[in-house]
């Protein structure tokens, strides 16, 4: 073997000077830029999470309060039966959903109307079947039994609107 043959099998790939400098030059100054990028990302206030946000609205959001209290005036005026109906049992009775009995229909009012206003009453403050009980929401039990008085009798029922109760 010739003395040329040994020296090409031991050369790298930097032949010149130019290129061993360019070389290092390379080795320090990009890790440097790499490093300072880094530095910027973990320094900087918005990072991004996978999956959520950190907008105002989604963090008001995430910690809004779990319940609320409500106080109402002892002496405040009890809402008339047809305005309890639009707000809280309408929604069923207007349409007569999961088999609830229409408004204003006598024929499917006609069995419930024969068992009494303390029944209907009973069944609107406890639940019956898939109704859910009324009693302890928005509106008081006196309320509610305004709001059956007023379905019995715009269904063909003859009940007289219950009275206000007498405070203890």
């Amino acid at each position: 073997m010739s003395d040329n043959h040994l020296e090409e099998a031991h050369t790298g790939p930097i032949k010149t000077p130019k290129q061993l400098v360019l070389a290092v030059a390379y080795s320090f100054i990009l890790p440097v830029f790499i490093i300072i990028g880094l530095v910027y990302f973990v320094v900087s206030d918005n990072k991004p999470q996978a999956g959520s946000s950190n907008s105002p609205e989604s963090v008001a959001a995430r910690i809004q309060k779990v319940g609320t209290i409500e106080i109402k005036s002892a002496n405040a005026e009890p809402r008339a039966g047809e305005e309890v109906y639009k707000g809280q049992c309408g929604g069923c009775h207007t349409a007569g959903t999961l088999g609830s009995p229409k408004f204003g229909d006598s024929a499917a009012w006609a069995p419930r109307l024969r068992k009494g206003y303390e029944v209907l009453l009973t069944s609107a403050l406890k639940g019956k079947d898939s109704m859910p009980a009324q009693a302890g929401g928005e509106y008081s039990d006196f309320e509610i039994g305004r709001a059956v008085a007023y379905m019995a009798n715009g269904s063909g029922g003859k009940f007289s609107e219950p009275k206000k109760p007498q405070a203890k």
